[in-house]
């Protein structure tokens, strides 16, 4: 090798030598002057810990301010993680105090929804002896605690349980768009019910707690801390009687239709489910709204094992958690004729004198076949009947003939039923402030082609022909509708024509009591009424609970009508391969009313022997009578 070839190699490996260490003298340089201040904030954010420590949440009230939902203050062990890493004395010691194994009891404190900073409960529900063994061997377990945790409790076990809701841990869906709020793994929310409606009032706002910590992650001092702030409490226009009177009610009624036989079938009712709501007319206000079969939220606390939370969803349990009256959809009935009057008055089709003869059939013409005839419930005959008497005996043929009048009469007549339906709210959410609402269905042509095309063997036919009007008249067919909406159109009624959207909430609290804010009544439309239109309809229904020949009068013998004079509507609705739904809906005083309900019973029978004696007990209790035990009675429709 040549001395100029030894120098260039030499000269190469300088360059590259001097290269290196000028690229480190330039990192250091701009780490240690250009990028100084972000480098000494990272090394600052290092040194700091924040920890949160969740609010109670607030309380739920019923509209006289008793507590539905409240805060319960159990005693927890807790464990510092940071403070008891690797020191298995400690944890060899609490696993056997616990009876959990060391593996379990590392895995409990390694939750990641919590900070290693944070007490960490690894058992709640621990006997007195073995929380008092803790409190004096303290010295004994550095790093555990016992700690007053608060829990939601309900001083009315089940009770309202669709309406109140329950509370859980937050999931990675509902966490993502909540992050800015400041909620994190670990964090309780309102999963259905008012207790995810008012999350933002209930949640209060947590602790945070930020603390310095050395290189080996202990503790050196506290920076800052800020307290919780509890949450507000929210007071319902719930009645707590009322809701125990239609929750007891409810559940007697269907337990009576269980033991009666079904005539046509020669079987026992199934009567597994059913809905019962109290609204106040005057406001919109939900005084109570029964769903059955029902659960209890205090099953949620703590966390709900999978076990049950299957068997909260099954349908062989016919779905606990699903509250009926607003996500229950059925063929309304008899209670739907109130419509057809109102559409068939309102449209100048009849005069509150119309009248019609009653053989007990009707037949629609231009049509062949057993299926151009409908029928009243058993094919009884009423003779000569107007409005109000074919509400009152709830006569099918009278409104059978408005159905098909408005059909064949063509022009802007022919939806005038669906038209007035969706006046009334039918067809569409109320919008109560609760998730999940169905929307129901009032057929009409479009949406018959709607449902062919998307459920073709469902929906066989596509067209709406003459005989889809005639069962639509009655509530029959494809018309569904939820209890909440049966209730709200009947309200309107009731009140003279003011559709509210019902209300659960009256106002929202402070810790002292003191209103933050007013959930005001919300007027959705007014449907106008005139009082020529309204009076025949109106002694209609009140000639269904009073008058001996009424549908609902042997449900109502005996009831103090001249303490609370009450109009109502039975309906009984044909469900293919089910047994018949028992309907009914009410208001009182007819004068000037004040409550509204509702009642739809599953596979129960008709609405006279089953959902009508359900609301005589409810109105019953509202009359300030001793209410009795709910008992079915023979009837029709």
């Amino acid at each position: 090798m040549t001395t100029d070839s030894a120098r260039m190699r030499l000269s190469i490996v300088g360059i590259v030598v001097i290269s290196l260490f000028s690229a480190v003298f330039a990192r250091l340089w701009y780490l240690q002057v250009l990028d100084s201040e972000t480098l000494q904030a990272e090394a600052i954010r290092n040194q700091e810990r924040l920890v949160f420590e969740p609010a109670p949440r607030g309380r739920i009230l019923d509209r006289q301010g008793r507590p539905l939902v409240e805060n319960r203050v159990s005693e927890a062990v807790t464990v510092t993680g940071i403070e008891v890493k690797g020191n298995d004395r400690v944890l060899s010691r609490l696993a056997a105090l616990l009876g959990i194994s060391i593996v379990e009891l590392e895995r409990r404190i390694a939750d990641p929804r919590f900070s290693p900073y944070r007490p960490v409960p690894v058992a709640e529900g621990v006997p007195e002896d073995k929380i008092v063994y803790l409190r004096e061997h303290a010295a004994d377990f550095p790093g555990v605690q016992v700690q007053a945790v608060a829990e939601r409790a309900y001083p009315n076990p089940g009770l309202a349980a669709h309406v109140l809701g329950y509370v859980g841990e937050i999931n990675d869906t509902e966490l993502a768009p909540r992050k800015t709020e400041g909620y994190r793994l670990g964090d309780e929310i309102g999963k259905s019910g008012t207790e995810q409606t008012y999350e933002a009032d209930l949640r209060g706002r947590p602790s945070r707690l930020a603390l310095e910590v050395d290189a080996n992650g202990r503790v050196v001092r506290t920076l800052s801390s800020r307290p919780p702030e509890p949450g507000h409490d929210v007071q319902l226009t719930l009645d707590l009687d009322v809701q125990r009177l239609a929750e007891e009610s409810l559940a007697q009624g269907l337990e009576a239709s269980r033991r009666r036989v079904d005539r046509q079938d020669r079987k026992s009712f199934v009567a597994p489910a059913g809905a019962a709501v109290v609204l106040d007319p005057r406001d919109g206000s939900v005084l109570a709204m029964a769903s059955f079969p029902t659960y209890d939220p205090s099953a949620f606390v703590r966390g709900i094992s999978p076990e049950l939370f299957r068997t909260l969803q099954d349908k062989a349990n016919h779905f606990p958690l699903t509250n009926r009256a607003i996500q229950g959809q059925y063929a309304p009935g008899s209670t739907f004729k109130l419509i057809t009057a109102l559409a068939a008055l309102q449209r100048g089709a009849i005069t509150p004198d119309t009248t019609l003869v009653d053989e007990g059939f009707f037949r629609l013409r231009s049509c062949r076949g057993e299926r151009c005839t409908f029928r009243n419930a058993g094919s009884r005959a009423y003779g000569k009947v107007n409005l109000t008497r074919a509400l009152t005996v709830s006569s099918d043929v009278f409104f059978y003939n408005l159905g098909a009048s408005f059909w064949f009469g063509g022009g802007p007549n022919t939806l005038a039923i669906q038209e007035t339906a969706r006046q009334l709210g039918l067809g569409e959410r109320t919008g109560i402030p609760l998730t999940s609402e169905q929307r129901g269905r009032i057929p009409d042509p479009e949406s018959r082609r709607r449902l062919h095309e998307l459920r073709p063997d469902a929906f066989p036919e596509g067209k709406w022909r003459a005989g889809d009007n005639v069962n639509l008249s009655i509530g029959q067919g494809e018309t569904v509708v939820t209890p909440l909406q049966l209730a709200n159109a009947y309200a309107a009624f009731a009140n003279g024509g003011t559709l509210f959207e019902p209300r659960v909430a009256a106002r929202v609290l402070d810790g002292a009591g003191k209103t933050v804010r007013e959930v005001a009544p919300k007027v959705l439309r007014q449907v106008p009424l005139d009082p020529n239109m309204r009076t025949p309809i109106l002694e209609g229904l009140r000639g269904a609970v009073f008058d001996p020949m009424g549908t609902a009068a042997g449900a109502f013998a005996g009831f103090p009508l001249d303490a609370l004079s009450v109009a109502g509507k039975t309906g009984t609705a044909q469900v293919t391969g089910r047994q018949d739904t028992a309907l009914f809906a009410a208001f009182a005083p007819v004068e000037n009313p004040q409550y509204v309900v509702a009642v739809v019973m599953e596979e129960a029978g008709f609405g006279g022997s089953a959902a009508a004696p359900v609301a005589r007990r409810i109105l019953q209790g509202l009359a300030g009578a001793p209410p009795g035990p709910v008992q079915v009675v023979g009837g029709i429709d």
